[in-house]
């Protein structure tokens, strides 16, 4: 008998595990892995997913299952398969590696558009996807006999309807929209053989075409070449190693490996996945893709709608295409013959999920990879400690990562200078403006010679808090253990965290003082005293996550600052990697130690890679680039370091403190938070969960370091209390097996919630 394994759609640890379900003889030739089926599950039908199919006879089932009468019957198949047998296997991987469940790592692996339901119609179970499915479009087509025919003289319809269609067919909507009501015209033709009625798919556009198309270069660098023929190696299976760390200086020509390295993966028959960590960065990047490969690009995105979504998702599940390029869900799309995986600007945070399944694409990717035998490659001008370690002894693997080298520029152009100025300097010479005068006077020479200049803020808002200089009041968002941050174009205080909005004050709520003062600067604010600075046909183009909330405004700004005849691109970390205007010859670096002074191990590093990478935004084509940072902390070594554009300066000082201390890429951590409305209830969790967790340690013959438990920075969140312990433990440890026992001897509770977080990419 065909006996299915199946893991039923229920969010509970309890039942977070393959049971088996007998296949009825009139379903065996449909079932497969990766089919959605309904189960009867605790006496009512639910949704589960086919991770196994095999043959067994009665006393394998009673050694599984118990008696033969408990194997329950599948009630019927709801899907095509969504995923195979080796997504089944990298989902329950997942579910280990993150301690989530199951069906958590499945949906990973399912069509956009959130969880399923079953339903009953007409005596059959469906799968449903709210608002998830193809579109079919009506459309009008002549067929030989329209050329003879002649309506009646008062048929006048009839006639323009037949004039329209005279050029071959279109869509119903079309013609309604010209002529009106046209169904039943339509329907007279189409009885008399005139015209014919189809339905075709409509595939909803995911990306408009946009500027940065990608022409062929004819001739490669030496560096690009060394890294196209270590990437093919690697894809045909002749290499050490299956990843490849594509280690190249910003404007290195990084795209056209990629693109080349995918013009061997085609020709081999296969697919490849391109992920980009900013959707800023999907425009431009899908521009260059479209244009080498024409009609054979998936767009996958959370920008785009649950249909949009959709349709791409299943033009790569039917093979029609055979590039995907998105941001980290993109990983889990359904290609076919995966040969190659690239994650460009791989050191980027936004690879990390921080909502279940936690997962970090990265380490997802170096998995996938090696399930499916195919190439992954990494990279940035500033990879990340993690992956530079990786290539030295290998972190993730038993063996070094490849590590390829792109030193130069294809136009020859060096990397821009970069010049510090010291904000503490200029205040002590009488400055009050947050523009030094070195800045100042680039901008308007941009302007003059009608260039292009990128200002990063690290911040948005018009300014990070408003304080009462009376009293000292801040007001705080009522949810969050935060300041609320001042909006100038709507008179708004907004929360960042939980977007609670509320006007701004005229006296201060505790003493009734007028003397509400401003601090610090945000992006709305650097614009406004910008117009005061540059002339006024200098066009400024605000980017941060307030302007481009709205569907398509990412595509939209970038145009606009594509066509600028000169103009200033002001924005946040968005604007920071990945763009290629080549007529930018200035960066300006408003604050450079917003990012330096956060209580996290990784500021510098992240401090370092965003000077570097932002840098490289100038002087990347014929015309030189200069870069100008601001800091009142001018001798900190990420500072120094990425002024230089030196690495091993920076990791001089870095890595002997992160030893020192314990930190990645030495150690592994492990952030477990609890969170709810009752702190005492929250503490009293997680002091329970952390004692738990150490004696499942001490059982298990390990000493790994536990810090807390302790509140969290932002200890309140969306008008929840949070609490975390922090676990380090040695590279290579299986910390799910220690931890996973205590999280399945707990019983689920409303009142206060429990999440593991694996390899966290910020402790707040």
């Amino acid at each position: 008998m065909l006996v299915a394994s199946v893991i039923v759609d229920v969010a509970a640890r309890a039942v977070d595990r393959p049971f088996f379900y007998l296949v009825p003889s009139q379903l065996a030739v449909d079932v497969q892995v990766g089919c959605a089926v309904s189960v009867d599950f605790g006496n009512r039908p639910v949704v589960g997913y086919v991770i196994g199919l095999s043959q067994m006879d009665e006393d394998e089932v009673e050694a599984s299952v118990g008696e033969l009468s408990k194997l329950k019957p599948l009630l019927g198949i709801l899907s095509q398969p969504y995923f195979d047998d080796v997504a089944a296997r990298l989902a329950t991987w997942i579910s280990h590696e993150y301690l989530c469940t199951v069906s958590d790592a499945l949906h990973l692996f399912t069509p956009p558009g959130g969880s399923p339901k079953v339903k009953r119609v007409d005596d059959a179970w469906e799968l449903v996807f709210a608002g998830v499915g193809p579109v079919d479009d009506r459309w009008a087509i002549p067929t030989e006999a329209a050329s003879s025919f002649a309506p009646a003289k008062n048929a006048v319809k009839q006639q323009r309807v037949l004039d329209a269609l005279f050029c071959g067919g279109m869509r119903v909507a079309e013609l309604a929209a010209m002529l009106g009501n046209v169904n039943p015209t339509l329907k007279a033709l189409e009885k008399r053989g005139v015209i014919r009625i189809e339905h075709r798919r409509r595939i909803r556009d995911a990306m408009p075409a946009v500027a940065g198309a990608c022409a062929n270069v004819d001739a490669l660098t030496h560096g690009q070449q060394e890294a196209l023929d270590v990437i093919c190696a690697t894809i045909a299976g002749d290499a050490p190693s299956n990843v490849v760390v594509v280690d190249g200086i910003t404007g290195s020509g990084k795209t056209e490996v990629y693109l080349r390295a995918i013009e061997d993966v085609l020709r081999a028959g296969k697919s490849a996945i391109v992920l980009v960590p900013e959707i800023a960065l999907t425009p431009q990047t899908v521009g260059r893709f479209r244009a080498r490969f024409p009609d054979d690009v998936a767009v996958l995105h959370s920008r785009l709608s649950t249909g949009e979504r959709f349709d791409q998702w299943d033009l790569v599940r039917q093979g029609e295409v055979h590039v995907v390029v998105g941001t980290r869900s993109a990983l889990f799309a359904p290609v076919r013959d995966l040969g190659l995986v690239i994650i460009d600007e791989e050191h980027d945070s936004s690879y990390k999920q921080d909502n279940a399944p936690r997962y970090d694409a990265r380490v997802v990717a170096y998995e996938l990879t090696r399930m499916r035998d195919a190439a992954l490659v990494l990279g940035s001008a500033t990879p990340s400690i993690d992956t530079l370690a990786s290539c030295e002894g290998g972190v993730l693997g038993e063996r070094a990562w490849q590590h390829v080298l792109l030193p130069e520029r294809p136009s020859g152009q060096p990397l821009p200078d970069v010049q510090i100025v010291d904000m503490a300097a200029e205040f002590k010479g009488g400055s009050r403006s947050m523009f030094s005068r070195a800045l100042v006077d680039a901008l308007l020479g941009v302007h003059e010679r009608g260039e292009k200049a990128v200002l990063l803020l690290n911040r948005r808002g018009f300014a990070s808090f408003v304080l009462c200089r009376e009293c000292g009041f801040v007001p705080e968002c009522p949810h969050c253990s935060t300041s609320l941050t001042f909006h100038e174009r709507n008179g708004t205080l907004v929360c960042h965290h939980c977007d609670y909005v509320e006007p701004m004050p005229a006296t201060c709520p505790q003493c009734n003082s007028p003397y509400l003062r401003k601090f610090g600067a945000g992006t709305e604010r650097v614009e406004a005293e910008l117009r005061q600075i540059v002339p006024g046909d200098m066009p400024i183009i605000r980017m941060d996550a307030d302007t481009t909330k709205a569907k398509g405004a990412h595509e939209r700004l970038l145009e606009e600052f594509s066509a600028a005849r000169g103009g200033i691109l002001l924005g946040t970390q968005m604007i920071a990697k990945g763009l290629d205007f080549p007529d930018v010859t200035l960066v300006g670096v408003i604050n450079a130690d917003t990012t330096l002074k956060l209580p996290d191990f990784r500021a510098p590093e992240r401090t370092f890679q965003l000077l570097e990478q932002v840098s490289g935004r100038a002087g990347r084509a014929e015309k030189p680039g200069h870069v100008i940072v601001q800091t009142y902390w001018p001798e900190h070594p990420a500072i120094r370091a990425a002024a230089a554009h030196d690495r091993d300066l920076f990791l001089e000082t870095e890595l002997p403190s992160r030893d020192e201390l314990g930190y990645p890429p030495y150690v592994r951590l492990v952030n477990v938070l609890a969170w709810g409305q009752d702190e005492r209830a929250v503490r009293q969790v997680i002091t329970e969960v952390t004692l738990a967790i150490n004696s499942s340690m001490i059982s298990a013959g390990h000493e790994w370091e536990v810090l807390g438990p302790a509140p969290c920075l932002l200890s309140r969140l969306r008008g929840l209390y949070r609490w975390h312990t922090l676990i380090k433990a040695p590279i290579g440890a299986d910390v799910s097996a220690v931890i996973e026992p205590v999280l399945k001897a707990r019983k689920a509770s409303d009142q206060v919630r429990i999440a593991i977080d694996v390899d966290p990419d910020n402790l707040f």
